[in-house]
């Protein structure tokens, strides 16, 4: 359960080429890319914030809120409508839980632990990446996703099994 945020940590560093080709691709101009990055910072810096302030322990929906977008972002290609409206929402998103989660991360005790891994396996990662040119960065989004969700299904499960148990003492 303890490597479930390292997950999460090294599929961002991983899929985030992918996604700046994608945001560039529906935003088609470069002041409108800036302006999303801007709703995207200004977005982590809120989500950073608000988890300081709380202090969760529990952050399972993080994975179900990053696999949401990475789905809808993976499916983008098959639906038309603006993807202005679509992508501010995304970006919005992205950016809260990416912020909350890095709050949330520094203060574990496997954070040191997860940063040198994170490191190591985003570098063999891309160098395995690197080799493949057929698949679309959507698929790629699309694919990290799914694996989010699955993780965010396991996260779910676990918790709940762990509340039941601390309810039975």
């Amino acid at each position: 359960m303890r490597f479930l945020p390292l997950i999460v940590t090294v599929g961002n560093a991983l899929v985030f080429p992918y996604y700046i080709i994608w945001l560039k691709n529906v935003t088609l101009t470069f002041s409108l890319f800036a302006w999303m990055f801007a709703l995207h910072s200004f977005a982590a810096a809120l989500g950073y914030q608000l988890c300081v302030k709380k202090s969760t322990k529990s952050i399972h929906w993080i994975y179900a809120m990053y696999a949401l977008c990475f789905i809808f972002v993976g499916l983008s290609s098959f639906w038309t409508f603006d993807y202005t409206y679509a992508t501010v929402a995304v970006q919005i998103v992205l950016g809260f839980t990416q912020g909350y989660f890095r709050a949330w991360h520094v203060h574990q005790l496997f954070y040191t632990l997860h940063a040198v891994s994170n490191y190591l396996l985003v570098g063999f990662a891309m160098l395995g990446l690197s080799f493949i040119h057929i698949v679309t960065p959507q698929f790629i989004l699309f694919v990290f996703g799914c694996l989010l969700f699955i993780t965010f299904l396991y996260a779910t499960i676990h918790h709940i099994i762990r509340t039941k148990k601390k309810l039975a003492r």
